[in-house]
C-alpha cells in the first residue's frame, strides 16, 4: 500500500474535524497551546498506527492538513505536543492518542484503564487503550418537524427502556433502533407522547470508580466527543439515530437529544486524557486561578467546560447543529445548563453562547430546555434563562410533591404551579409552556418509589448510601418498601393516579419518565445512574397496564380541552367574548377562596373552575384524609356538570352531578361542563 503523504496546500481550516471530498480528506483541529498536532492514521485490528502526520498548515489557533487518496472509513486519532506545565495548566503528552472532538463516530466505546491517567514521564503510550474516529461523511440534509412546543414529553433512557419490551427484536434491544420497532411506537402513540426526550447518546467513558466496584454508567452523562453516538447504543453511528428520528418523526412525535455540554468524562486531575485535556487543556476547561493544575468544578463531575470562550462556543454550535442537520432531531435538553451561560464571574443570561444560539438559523428555531440548575455559586437559575429556552422546573415537583405528602399551608403554592407558574416565567414574552412540569426524572425516586419510600436507598451503588438527593418529599404509606398488603398497594396506586391527574391539570410542558405510566420501581435507589441493570432496565412484564391507560386517558383529556392545554398564564380576569374569570378558585360551598382561607394551614383541599373558549371544566384536588362535601357553582343557561374523571376510582363511568358533590380522601375529581 502507497504511504500516504499530507499538504497544507490544499487544506480547510474552516471546517473542523475529518471532511471528505472526492480526492481525499480534510482535517483541522483546534488548539491555542498546542506546538504541533499529528494526524495519526491507523489499520483495522491494529494497536498502534501505521503512520504520523504532522498537520502541516496553520491558521490562527487551526491546525490543518489534507491527505490524497484517503477515504471514508479511515481510522485516525490525534497527538498534540506541547508543554506539560500543571501550574500554567498544560496537559500535553505525545504518548497519550486523542479522539478528535470533532468525531462523527468511533470503532468502539470507551474503556477506562488507570493508564490513561499517567503523566508523560511514565512514557505510556495509549493508542491500544483509545478508540480510533473513524471517517464519516453523513448526509446534512434531515429534516426535522416544523417549530412547535414539546407537549406531553417522554424522557427515555434507550437502554433501560428496551432491554426488556417483548416488542423489541432480540438484536436491537439496548440500542436507538428499538425505537423503530411498531410495538414500540404504538405503545407511544397510545399514551399521547408528543415529544421523547432521549437521554444522552454521545460516546461516554465510566467514571474511574465504578469498575472496581463491578457497576458501569448507565446514563451516559460522562461523555468524551459529544457528535459521536455511543457504539453501544448506535452501532450504525449517526444513521442509526436518524432512522429512529425518522419513525417516530412518521407517528407524529418529536425527538429532542440530552446533551452534556458543560464537561466531558476526563474527570478532575485524576483523569484520563482522551480528548480535549490533551488538545489544549487550558483552553477548553476552566481552571482555578490561584492553581492552574486544579479545575473549577461546577458540574460535580471534576471539570467544567469554559463555556465563554469562542473555541468552546464553537465547539457548542457546532456539536448540535451537526446532530440536527444529520439526524433531524427538534431540539436538546441541556444538562446543568447554567455552566454555558457562566464566566469567571458568574451566570449571564445574556452569555455567548445564549447569543450565537438565538442567531444561528439552523438552531435558533428548534426546541431547547434547560436543567436550569448546577451546584456552583448562584447555580440555581430556575425562571431566569433566556427566551427561547423552557427549563425543568423543580419547583413544580417540590410543591405538588408536598401537597400530596399532606403538609400543612401548601395550597397557595399548588395553586401557583396549576396557574402555570407566574412567579417564575410570566416575564420577557414567556407562557407558561416555559416550565417542565416534573414530578419525577431520571435522577430521583420513580413515581412509585415516591410513594413508596421514607428514604432513598442507593446501597448498591457501593457509596454507603451516602450519594443521591436526601430531600424528597416523598412517603411511604406506612411501610417502607415492598409490602404485600393490599390496602398498601391501593394506597400507593391512589397517589401516583392523584400525582398524574395533578400533572395534567396544571398549565406548563407536561413531563413523564418512561415506565412512570405504568409503574416503574428502582427498589428506592434515586441515584441509579451506576445500575446498567434490571434497576434501570423496564420490567413491561409486570407493568400495570391500568394505570397506563389511566395515564393516556389524561393525556387525551388534556390535549383536547383548552381549559387545560393553553398556554396562557391565570390571571382571574374575564374573557372579553366570554364575559367570566379565566379562573375562579372554589372553598366547598362554591364560592370564591377568601384571603383568610388560602391562608388555612389545615387546608388540604383546592377546587378550581376554568374558562377558554367558551368551555368551562371543575377540578377538585383533596389530599386530606377525609372525604369533603362540595356544592359546585352553577352552571350556566342549559348547561350541566359530568364527573369525567375520578382518580381514586378511574374505572367509573362518566355521570352527571348536580348540586353536591362528595370528594373522597387522596383524589383529584374533574368535571366537565356539557350541555344537557
Amino acid at each position: 500500500m502507497k504511504a500516504p503523504s499530507i499538504t497544507a496546500e490544499r487544506g480547510c481550516p474552516a471546517r473542523l474535524g475529518a471532511s471528505v471530498e472526492e480526492y481525499g480528506v480534510h482535517f483541522a483541529v483546534l488548539s491555542h497551546h498546542a506546538e504541533r498536532v499529528e494526524l495519526c492514521l491507523f489499520r483495522p485490528g491494529r494497536a498502534h498506527e501505521d503512520r504520523r502526520l504532522a498537520l502541516p498548515g496553520r491558521q490562527g489557533d487551526v491546525f490543518f492538513g489534507f491527505v490524497p487518496g484517503l477515504k471514508e472509513g479511515a481510522l485516525y486519532g490525534l497527538r498534540a505536543h506541547g508543554p506539560f506545565d500543571l501550574h500554567r495548566g498544560h496537559r500535553f503528552d505525545a504518548g497519550k492518542l486523542l479522539v478528535d472532538p470533532y468525531a462523527l463516530r468511533i470503532d468502539r466505546p470507551f474503556v477506562y484503564d488507570p493508564s490513561l491517567g499517567l503523566p508523560p514521564e511514565r512514557r505510556v503510550d495509549t493508542a491500544p487503550l483509545v478508540p480510533r474516529a473513524i471517517v464519516t461523511d453523513p448526509a446534512r440534509d434531515a429534516a426535522p418537524l416544523p417549530p412547535g412546543l414539546p407537549g406531553l414529553t417522554y424522557e427515555l433512557l434507550v437502554r433501560g427502556f428496551s432491554m426488556r419490551h417483548p416488542g423489541v427484536r432480540p438484536q436491537w434491544r439496548g440500542t436507538v433502533l428499538a425505537l423503530t420497532e411498531p410495538a414500540v411506537l404504538d405503545g407511544l402513540e397510545r399514551l399521547g407522547v408528543e415529544t421523547v426526550e432521549l437521554m444522552p447518546l454521545a460516546a461516554w467513558i465510566d467514571e474511574r470508580h465504578l469498575g472496581p466496584l463491578g457497576l458501569s454508567n448507565a446514563w451516559g452523562y460522562n461523555p468524551v466527543p459529544h457528535m459521536a453516538p455511543d457504539p453501544r447504543l448506535a452501532p450504525g453511528g449517526l444513521a442509526d439515530v436518524r432512522r429512529a428520528v425518522e419513525s417516530l418523526h412518521a407517528r407524529g412525535i418529536r425527538a429532542i437529544l440530552d446533551v452534556v455540554l458543560n464537561h466531558s468524562g476526563e474527570s478532575d486531575e485524576l483523569g484520563p486524557t482522551l480528548s480535549y485535556r490533551g488538545l489544549d487543556n487550558a483552553l477548553y476547561y476552566r481552571l482555578l486561578e490561584d492553581d492552574a493544575a486544579l479545575y473549577v468544578n461546577h458540574t460535580g463531575t471534576g471539570n467544567t467546560f469554559a463555556a465563554e470562550r469562542p473555541a468552546v462556543v464553537r465547539l457548542f454550535i457546532d456539536t448540535l447543529r451537526t446532530w440536527v442537520e444529520t439526524t433531524g432531531l427538534d431540539g436538546f435538553r441541556y444538562d446543568l445548563a447554567p455552566v454555558l451561560g457562566r464566566d469567571r464571574e458568574g451566570f449571564h443570561a445574556d452569555a455567548p453562547f445564549f447569543r450565537a444560539l438565538a442567531a444561528d438559523k439552523v438552531l435558533k428555531d428548534r426546541i431547547h430546555v434547560a436543567e436550569a440548575w448546577d451546584i456552583g455559586p448562584g447555580g440555581y437559575r430556575v425562571g431566569q434563562f433566556p427566551r427561547p429556552f423552557l427549563e425543568w422546573h423543580d419547583r413544580f415537583r417540590d410543591d405538588v410533591r408536598r401537597f400530596w405528602r399532606g403538609e400543612a399551608g401548601r395550597v397557595p403554592a399548588l395553586a401557583t404551579r396549576l396557574s402555570g407558574s407566574p412567579d417564575l416565567y410570566q416575564h420577557d414574552g414567556r407562557t407558561p409552556s416555559s416550565g417542565v412540569n416534573i414530578l419525577a426524572a431520571h435522577d430521583g425516586f420513580t413515581l412509585a418509589d415516591l410513594v413508596s419510600f421514607e428514604a432513598k436507598h442507593n446501597e448498591a451503588n457501593g457509596e454507603a448510601n451516602r450519594d443521591g438527593h436526601g430531600d424528597n418529599h416523598s412517603w411511604n404509606n406506612g411501610v417502607e418498601g415492598f409490602s404485600g398488603d393490599p390496602a398498601v398497594v391501593e394506597a400507593r396506586r391512589r397517589d401516583v393516579r392523584a400525582l398524574l391527574a395533578t400533572l395534567f391539570l396544571a398549565r406548563g410542558t407536561p413531563f413523564l419518565v418512561a415506565g412512570d405510566e405504568f409503574g416503574r420501581t428502582q427498589g428506592g435507589n434515586n441515584n441509579a445512574y451506576a445500575q446498567d441493570n434490571e434497576t434501570v432496565w423496564l420490567d413491561w412484564e409486570r407493568a400495570d397496564h391500568a394505570l397506563a391507560a389511566f395515564t393516556a386517558r389524561l393525556a387525551a383529556l388534556r390535549k383536547g380541552h383548552p381549559a387545560l392545554s393553553r398556554d396562557r398564564f391565570f390571571n382571574g380576569l374575564s374573557e372579553v367574548v366570554f364575559g367570566v374569570p379565566d379562573v375562579e378558585w372554589l372553598r366547598e360551598d362554591g364560592a370564591a377562596m377568601t384571603e383568610a382561607e388560602w391562608n388555612e394551614p389545615a387546608r388540604h383541599l383546592l377546587g378550581l373552575a376554568i374558562h377558554a373558549d367558551g368551555e368551562r371544566l371543575l377540578a377538585y384536588l383533596n389530599a386530606g384524609r377525609q372525604s369533603r362535601p362540595v356544592r359546585l357553582p352553577p352552571p350556566r343557561d342549559g348547561q350541566g356538570f359530568v364527573l369525567h374523571l375520578q382518580s381514586d376510582e378511574p374505572d367509573l363511568p362518566e355521570r352527571a352531578v348536580k348540586d353536591d358533590l362528595v370528594v373522597t380522601p387522596r383524589s383529584v375529581f374533574i368535571l366537565l361542563e356539557k350541555p344537557v
